[in-house]
């Protein structure tokens, strides 16, 4: 099985008397081979291939292999190990959502073709929105050397720590800007946003104590309660013949990862201060309205604003950076909560630590049958009677709300109708 991400899209849409006969998303992605080139790889090399997968969550594919590995070894990290692993993870969601909200999905909402035309007439916002990407990469940087694939990470732990006194300046600057991160929850939600409800099934990890980000039980909101090492025993990847992209089912069904899924399941656990604010906002969540995908992404950015700010009020130096450990022969599972949803790993190692096997199941290809489910009933919502155009833009709209970790997440679609 093949970890694919980056690709092209077009959409083929055969509407008659009224009713869409058939709708295929279709992905053309380039086999990129990473889980056979991990192959006869030591562990060591693991962590730092993985994090080519995406240049915009690679933290997610660092933590998700190191947990898995961890677990392989007999790891138990200590308190600084596992509280830094939850900040960096932070600063991979604050970038991230940034992004996606300010550069792909607002000027969706706001009727321009792209963020440079949004900037003439929302400066100020662009501007916010670029400074807390910013701080986000700063927090990469912080405990990874470096924002975009990032080196910091090993098994075990970091193989540095920051000084206290990068933190104590990285910390006022966060406290800087939390009322930038309040404004935007209140932002996104005073959108003009399509009331687009929908029956679907959300799936996040849950955790006992905390908002998800590093550790859980996959659970879903029909009930599903299962350790990760069980996840193929109820999810599914299979090929489809009109798109190259793996599609994924819970039982047969199509379901939702994501920042959307993420606070419909654990909305209890979230701060009383950010379960405030997203009333004062005026959205209840839990939502079935796909378009408050964006609004989550907001409260999760100021979620994550909170959370670093907590963590690093309470930093000191560790006595250990990295935990000590043997290789060992084994089978482990990582999943994690990428800013687009539950990223599953598992590998088998040999005796001295070299890869057998791995399979990454990335959040991209879980939410491809749910995008498709989405647009057919997002685009018989909208009306089939729009031209081209409309119908393409809607159609854009839609797929860039699940933030899909393809180069088509931008204005990309290449849209065939036919209306014989």
């Amino acid at each position: 099985m093949l970890a694919r991400v980056e690709g092209e899209g077009a959409l083929e849409l055969s509407i008659k008397d009224g009713k869409i006969e058939k709708l295929h998303l279709r992905i053309f992605e380039p086999p990129r081979l990473f889980e056979k080139l991990l192959e006869g790889r030591p562990y060591t090399d693991v962590i730092d291939i993985v994090a080519r997968i995406c240049g915009i969550c690679p933290v997610a594919y660092q933590m998700s292999a190191a947990h898995a590995i961890d677990s392989i070894f007999g790891v138990n990290v200590n308190p600084w190990v596992r509280t830094m692993r939850r900040l960096m993870y932070c600063g991979e969601w604050i970038e991230s959502h940034a992004l996606h909200i300010h550069l792909l999905a607002a000027p969706d909402y706001f009727g321009f073709e792209n963020v440079v035309a949004m900037a003439k007439q929302y400066p100020d916002e662009v501007r916010r929105g670029l400074l807390l990407q910013s701080l986000g990469n700063r927090l990469l940087r912080l405990l990874g050397g470096r924002s975009v694939h990032p080196v910091g990470v090993c098994v075990g732990g970091f193989y540095s720590a920051p000084s206290v006194d990068a933190v104590k300046t990285l910390l006022k600057e966060f406290k800087q800007a939390l009322p930038m991160a309040e404004q935007l929850v209140r932002w996104t939600a005073a959108f003009n946003l399509p009331d687009d409800q929908q029956l679907f099934t959300s799936v996040a990890l849950c955790h006992p104590h905390e908002y998800p980000m590093n550790e859980g039980r996959i659970v879903s909101s029909s009930g599903l309660d299962i350790a990760i090492n069980e996840y193929q025993n109820y999810f599914t990847e299979t090929h489809v013949p009109h798109s190259t992209a793996l599609y994924s089912h819970f039982n047969g069904q199509p379901y939702l990862v994501g920042p959307l899924a993420r606070l419909n399941l654990n909305l209890g656990k979230l701060p009383s201060g950010v379960r405030q604010l997203i009333t004062e906002s005026g959205i209840a969540f839990p939502s079935n309205n796909m378009f408050h995908s964006v609004i989550a992404r907001a409260v999760e950015i100021y979620y994550a604003f909170v959370e670093s700010i907590r963590i690093m009020e309470q930093y000191t130096l560790p006595a250990a950076s990295c935990m000590d450990f043997s290789p060992k022969a084994g089978v482990g599972y990582g999943c994690t909560e990428a800013p687009r949803g539950i990223l599953w790993h598992r590998y088998e190692l040999d005796e001295k630590g070299d890869v057998v096997k791995a399979t990454i199941i990335p959040p991209t290809s879980q939410n491809q049958a749910r995008i498709e489910q989405d647009l057919q009933t997002s685009l018989m919502s909208f009306g089939l009677d729009h031209g081209d155009d409309e119908l393409r833009l809607r159609c854009e709209t839609v797929i860039r709300n699940y933030d899909p970790c393809i180069s088509c997440a931008t204005h990309f679609l290449k849209l065939r109708v036919d209306r014989s």
